[in-house]
């Protein structure tokens, strides 16, 4: 068979070829040369080639021209002595197969119009095939979905070798649909297992890859009949898995709990966690599942243990979790550090609202107040904005804890009863001390940060100070804030005005200079 000369790539000439096969059997060796296209080094022609091929088998898929059933060899049909009109559908399936096959490695190719354009013609695919099934149903009302190609497509997304972040959003777009997230899902949790055994270490671009990928998966949080379908069938059956929310919910919960049992880079444990509270959690069936991940991810340190420590407090109040190290493990985290990385904000909104609760004992809460006001004597200006109206605010919710300010014979310095070195809040001692940092930083170089903890020589308020301003504060934020105050007009710098260059006459400087 001659192959396609190098103009032949031309619109036109493949326009020609089209037609020759559409309208005549006699012509379907025209078909080989609209796939050679596909093999160009111009991306320009492999598009032209990709738009002719979707044109071409989309049209013998409608026209059910395609061999259904279970692919035989080509070879032993084509030798064999059945009809005309089957060989011909036998041997034009083995030239979609080769099509797809070839679609499936341009996902890879350097052009990303190329990429984009191959996905869309094998998502065009898919929902043909669904429409018109190349297998038989096993039973009247059975399901049929093109699991094969839609497993190669999920499958060429999630390659190890190419970051396809890019391409997989466009991907999103078709997880709109019930079916097509219902199927990836359960192609993604295959695919993650199968990578993972085959390979001892996965590369980072391939667990990047997945996470894009399972991080658009959302369910609804309604319990409904899902029936926006891609593949449109004539009727549903409500013995179709696909159709139950509670089935969905069931894959969701595999596919998250298949990627995460694997060691993750610890970039991807924060991206996982950032989204464990409100993208993952209310959309699993078993939500408890996830105890193994966080109280791992709580040994990490840092902000993964402050995310981990989110996702458990969760469990903890909706899902009845039992987990007594939890503010063990938040009084951990705090060091001087916590002021200056750069999730400080996220860690004290999130300290905010663990500390909510009223019914909290007296010592516990009495412990981290008097953490932060000891980490506070070291803190930079905007931190102590934010720490101390939080401090305060601790002792707003709990009134046993405000002894710690009244409490006017309290130890000395020497003596504070508070132990900073143990872990255990319970054991602190913290009940017994005194908030004496406080009166300390009364005195601060900074009048704001003074003013700020001047506020508990007064009784204070019932209302909360809300710390949310506060949390984002910056130095510079601070600085063009005071550049901007106006001051007074005259501002008294000396006792005794100077007068002239040197000063009085019985300056010492102008008894041994004089000017000439």
């Amino acid at each position: 068979m001659d192959r396609l000369p190098a103009s032949a790539g031309s619109r036109g000439e493949l326009g020609r070829l089209l037609q020759a096969v559409l309208t005549s059997r006699g012509q379907a060796n025209a078909v080989f040369d609209i796939l050679a296209v596909l093999q160009s080094e111009d991306p320009e022609d492999i598009q032209e080639g990709v738009r002719t091929c979707s044109r071409l088998f989309g049209t013998l898929l409608e026209r059910e021209e395609l061999f259904v059933g279970s692919l035989p060899r080509e070879d032993t049909v084509l030798a064999g002595s059945q009809e005309a009109t089957h060989k011909y559908k036998v041997w034009m399936r083995h030239r979609y197969h080769s099509c797809c096959n070839r679609l499936e490695e341009l996902l890879t190719h350097p052009s990303f119009q190329v990429k984009e354009l191959a996905l869309k013609t094998l998502m065009k695919f898919v929902q043909l095939e669904g429409a018109k099934p190349l297998e038989k149903p096993q039973w009247e009302s059975h399901y049929l979905f093109p699991r094969t190609l839609f497993r190669a497509v999920v499958g060429g997304l999630l390659t190890p070798e190419e970051d396809h972040s890019l391409l997989i959003s466009q991907f999103c777009e078709y997880l709109e649909y019930d079916d097509i997230r219902y199927h990836t899902m359960q192609v993604a949790t295959s695919t993650v297992a199968r990578t993972t055994s085959q390979q001892p270490e996965v590369s980072l671009t391939f667990w990047n890859n997945a996470f894009v990928l399972l991080s658009a998966v959302n369910l609804p949080l309604q319990e409904c009949n899902l029936t926006n379908f891609y593949v449109k069938h004539a009727q549903t059956s409500d013995k179709w898995k696909v159709i139950h929310l509670k089935e969905h919910r069931k894959a969701f919960q595999e596919m998250w709990l298949g990627f995460l049992k694997h060691k993750l880079p610890l970039s991807l444990y924060k991206k996982v966690l950032v989204a464990m509270h409100d993208s993952i959690l209310p959309h699993l069936a078993q939500p408890t599942l996830m105890i193994d991940f966080l109280t791992s991810a709580c040994d990490v340190g840092g902000a993964i243990s402050l995310l981990a420590l989110n996702g458990l407090f969760i469990l903890i109040h909706k899902h009845n979790l039992e987990y007594p190290d939890f503010y063990q493990k938040l009084y951990g985290l705090l060091d001087p550090s916590i002021f200056h990385v750069k999730y400080r904000a996220r860690f004290f909104h999130l300290a905010d609202l663990f500390l909510s609760s009223s019914h909290l004992p007296a010592y516990l809460v009495a412990a981290f107040a008097k953490r932060l006001a000891r980490l506070a004597l070291t803190a930079p200006p905007e931190a102590l904005l934010m720490v101390l109206p939080f401090i305060c605010n601790l002792l707003r919710r709990h009134p046993a804890c405000r002894v710690m300010v009244h409490r006017p014979q309290g130890p000395e310095l020497s003596a504070d009863p508070y132990d900073p070195m143990e872990k255990d809040p319970a054991r602190s001692h913290a009940l017994e001390s005194c908030l004496w940092e406080l009166q300390a930083l009364q005195q601060h170089y900074h009048p704001e940060v003074s003013r700020a903890a001047s506020v508990i020589n007064q009784v204070l308020s019932d209302p909360e100070v809300s710390i949310a301003p506060l949390l984002e504060l910056t130095a510079y934020e601070i600085f063009e804030r005071d550049l901007k105050k106006k001051t007074p007009g005259s501002v008294p710098l000396e006792f005794i005005p100077a007068k002239g260059l040197l000063g009085r006459q019985d300056d010492l400087c102008a008894q041994f200079f004089t000017l000439s």
